[in-house]
């Protein structure tokens, strides 16, 4: 496995050491958190092995999801000061995550696949996996499964 890699895990390896020399608390305590966890995916399973671009934005989504669900729990909690942290942590995990798709683009997106899933002969409830499979291909880190969830279940519900 070697470690002369590019793109997104480069990056966030030299803004590691920007923020821990800025003296950035929370930016370098959240890119070690990344790290720590794109460590443990490529070590995970029988081999070691690097992580495609789109395997590492995979893991930085899931890590956004975690710190979206904490502040919520914390602010239901009556926790403000801890839910701050997790927004702060998330909006850090940002800069890294491809730009969110809008609820019209999300809408849009699932239209098509509605479409071309009727079009197969789907539809109603049972085309709910088909139209999914697809439009998860299409949106790929750019929009939360729970959102084109409820798009996709809204859509062949009208």
């Amino acid at each position: 496995m070697s470690d002369s890699s590019t793109g997104l895990k480069a990056r966030l390896r030299s803004d590691l050491t920007t923020a821990m020399k800025a003296r950035d608390a929370i930016r370098s305590s959240t890119i070690r958190m990344v790290m720590t966890a794109v460590k443990a995916e490529e070590v995970s399973g029988d081999v070691a092995r690097e992580l495609s671009e789109a395997e590492l934005t995979t893991v930085l989504a899931r890590e956004a999801k975690k710190r979206r669900e904490a502040a919520t729990a914390y602010e239901d909690a009556g926790r403000a000061e801890l839910a701050e942290k997790e927004r702060a942590e998330l909006a850090v995990l940002g800069d890294y995550l491809p730009k969110q798709l809008s609820d019209e683009e999300v809408a849009a997106l699932v239209t098509e696949e509605v479409a071309a899933a009727a079009a197969k002969g789907a539809s109603g409830k049972a085309a709910m996996g088909v139209v999914m499979k697809a439009v998860r291909g299409r949106v790929a880190g750019q929009a939360d499964g729970g959102r084109v969830a409820a798009e996709v279940k809204r859509q062949l519900e009208a």
